[in-house]
């Protein structure tokens, strides 16, 4: 298996016949407005351009999974990617009608904690709670995904969320090989944060049984944790090992 990071949340998991699309925000950069302007400094979103190298597995992509709706995590440029390649898209239950009317390819829904088929092999959607307190509710519904296919590590992909009882029943029983963190601790003008905090995503780390791979920073305004930061964190604290905290465009064969 390789996962290409994109920027962001968005990244892909290649696998000898298929070619998964996670997240794809895939506009030029300063193309959205700031998330937050009193807070973080104002600057117009994507921060960041997308990665030259990445072209190539786009050109592969053969399925899309979408977590939830917010523009950093779908974008229009994304969804024009989508509708022009007719790619199927596979989502939550929730998210289904909107897509619809979006004109894109939805081909699969999945519920939370109900296991279906997927590609060969089974997905489950995993509740997720987008921010500690009250923002969560404005914050709407996301979905995270536990992902088994055939001869393949098992991923689990947590989106946006805090650490939760759901968070923690996946990493303890469901075991995934691989779990992806979105690590940028989001924070608005107001409210506490959309994401976990660093000390939640220490906690998420060594709590995960297998590998993790840290995503959602520097490509968005309103996520303070950098990579850099991320990585000393996990050094001092010996976590490096299981740990990845890629650049955009770089490619994890696991």
């Amino acid at each position: 298996m390789k996962i290409h990071h994109i920027r962001n949340a968005s990244m892909v998991i290649e696998t000898n016949d298929k070619v998964i699309l996670v997240d794809p925000m895939l506009g030029k950069k300063s193309t959205m407005p700031p998330f937050s302007f009193i807070r973080f400094k104002a600057r117009k979103n994507p921060l960041v351009d997308l990665p030259n190298n990445i072209q190539p597995v786009l050109d592969k992509v053969t399925h899309c999974l979408v977590t939830h709706l917010h523009p950093d995590h779908l974008d229009k440029n994304g969804e024009e990617f989508l509708r022009k390649n007719n790619i199927p898209v596979i989502c939550s239950v929730k998210d289904e009608d909107e897509l619809r009317k979006r004109g894109l390819n939805v081909t699969q829904t999945v519920d939370y904690w109900k296991r279906r088929d997927f590609l060969g092999g089974k997905i489950e959607g995993i509740p997720a709670q987008h921010g500690y307190g009250f923002v969560a509710k404005p914050a709407g519904n996301v979905m995270g995904y536990y992902i088994e296919l055939p001869d393949q590590p098992s991923v689990y992909l947590s989106s946006d969320t805090i650490y939760t009882d759901a968070v923690d029943k996946v990493l303890k029983e469901h075991k995934p090989e691989i779990s992806v963190v979105a690590a940028g601790s989001a924070q608005f003008d107001i409210f506490k944060p959309l994401l976990m905090t660093v000390e939640d995503v220490i906690k998420f780390t060594k709590n995960a049984p297998g590998k993790v791979i840290a995503n959602h920073m520097e490509a968005v305004n309103h996520c303070p944790t950098t990579k850099v930061g991320l990585r000393q964190k996990y050094t001092d604290l010996g976590l490096m090992e299981k740990s990845f905290v890629p650049e955009d465009g770089e490619v994890i064969t696991i």
